[in-house]
């Protein structure tokens, strides 16, 4: 590739990130509806003809948000090496990691409700979205498939089932917060809270893919 030909295109996919990282927060803060394409231009301090020639509209450049927003969360996954941890301890830090970035990251929470009550209709069209998530099922599927072999794991747990109910043990949690906290008279998103619901979520997800043991110690089956 030429020099000019490299900058060209080193440029176009600096502007594609930053129109991105951009739109994420217009469309987290107004959602698909509200988001105005002339805020993003603004916001990024680009032209907003230039939106429009990368992403064609709005649904669009929302539908790239989706994409984006997911394949974030699944690299960061892939980055626990998992497989290289104990079994109780793997699925542990699932559960952590799972807690832990959606409170550092509310937006994912924000898109996850927005294209719930779209019925899913952007992320369908997404051509990769299945493979997207093919690692992790994976992965999280060894892991269980050890830990059965081990004698510590209950058998034929599926993995997607178990995945799906770590990631309801945070999300509802989360997004719910202002309701569950003014009906309990409590203050959920605390730091004090938020270590015990961290601490509940572990025990729970243990409490579920582990054996039970007799007095003994001897594993049930």
């Amino acid at each position: 590739m030429q020099a000019d030909a490299f900058t060209k295109f080193r440029d176009a996919d600096r502007s594609k990130r930053l129109i991105l990282e951009v739109a994420g927060l217009e469309f987290a803060e107004h959602g698909l509806g509200g988001a105005r394409m002339a805020r993003i231009a603004e916001r990024a301090n680009i032209d907003k003809k230039l939106i429009f020639y990368y992403f064609d509209n709005k649904e669009r450049l929302y539908t790239e948000v989706l994409a984006d927003a997911y394949a974030k969360i699944r690299k960061a996954e892939s980055e626990l090496h998992l497989t290289e941890l104990d079994p109780s301890e793997a699925v542990c830090r699932l559960a952590e990691f799972t807690w832990n970035y959606y409170v550092k990251n509310p937006e994912f929470i924000t898109f996850l409700n927005s294209e719930n009550l779209h019925r899913a209709r952007h992320i369908q069209t997404l051509p990769n979205i299945r493979n997207l998530n093919s690692p992790l099922v994976s992965m999280l599927g060894s892991i269980l498939k050890r830990g059965e072999e081990e004698g510590t794991f209950k058998k034929n747990i599926d993995p997607i089932q178990l995945y799906i109910s770590i990631a309801a043990l945070s999300y509802f949690y989360l997004s719910n917060n202002y309701t569950l906290s003014a009906i309990f008279g409590r203050n959920l998103l605390s730091e004090e809270a938020r270590l015990e619901r961290l601490d509940h979520i572990k025990q729970f997800v243990l409490s579920y893919v582990t054996l039970p043991t007799s007095a003994g110690g001897n594993a049930e089956g």
